[in-house]
C-alpha cells in the first residue's frame, strides 16, 4: 500500500473524493451503485474500510479497467445496467456518458415507433404506470376552488372594474 494519501483520484473520466470510503467512492460514478461497487471490491479483494485516497497506482488501474469491463469479474449479469441489449442481445454495463448516450437512444425509439412508453416521453407524462391524478404536476397549482371562493373573487374582480 502506499504510504501517500490523495484526496482526489481520477477513475472512470472523473474527479472522485479520495477521503470517501472504497464502495461510496465508487458509487459516485454514473452507472455504478452500491451493490455493484461492493462485488468489485470484494472480487478484488480489497479491503471494503479503505478510502479512495489511500488505495495504490497498481490497484487504481486494476479498479478501473475492471470498471470499463465488469464482464472480466464474473459477476451474475443481474448487476449488470444494460441486460439483452435490443442491438446485439448481450449483457453490457455501461458508464457515464456511453449510459446517458444508449438512455437517449432508447427514449428516442421508443417515440419513434409509437408506443405508449414513447407517447408518455414526449407528452412529459409519468412513464411507468404511476398516479398523475394528484401529482408529477408542473406549472401554477391546480385545485378545486368552491363556489363560494369562485362568486368571492367574482365579486371582487367586478369591483376592481367600476373603479
Amino acid at each position: 500500500m502506499s504510504s501517500e494519501f490523495r484526496g482526489i483520484v481520477r477513475l472512470a473520466g472523473r474527479d472522485i473524493d479520495g477521503t470517501k470510503r472504497l464502495a461510496y467512492a465508487l458509487k459516485d460514478v454514473r452507472g455504478v451503485n452500491i451493490n455493484l461497487a461492493s462485488a468489485m471490491i470484494s472480487s478484488l479483494k480489497l479491503d471494503s474500510r479503505m478510502r479512495l485516497g489511500q488505495l495504490n497506482d497498481a490497484q487504481i488501474a486494476e479498479l478501473e479497467k475492471t470498471m470499463k469491463d465488469v464482464r472480466l469479474l464474473n459477476l451474475p449479469p443481474w448487476l449488470y445496467n444494460r441486460r439483452k441489449d435490443i442491438e446485439t442481445g448481450e449483457d453490457h454495463h455501461l458508464l457515464e456518458s456511453d449510459l446517458a448516450y444508449v438512455s437517449k437512444n432508447d427514449i428516442e425509439r421508443e417515440k419513434a415507433i409509437g408506443s405508449w412508453r414513447g407517447m408518455r416521453h414526449s407528452l412529459g407524462l409519468k412513464v411507468r404506470g404511476q398516479r398523475t391524478r394528484t401529482t408529477g404536476r408542473k406549472g401554477a397549482t391546480v385545485g378545486v376552488r368552491k363556489a363560494a371562493v369562485q362568486a368571492a373573487a367574482a365579486a371582487a374582480k367586478a369591483e376592481n372594474k367600476e373603479r
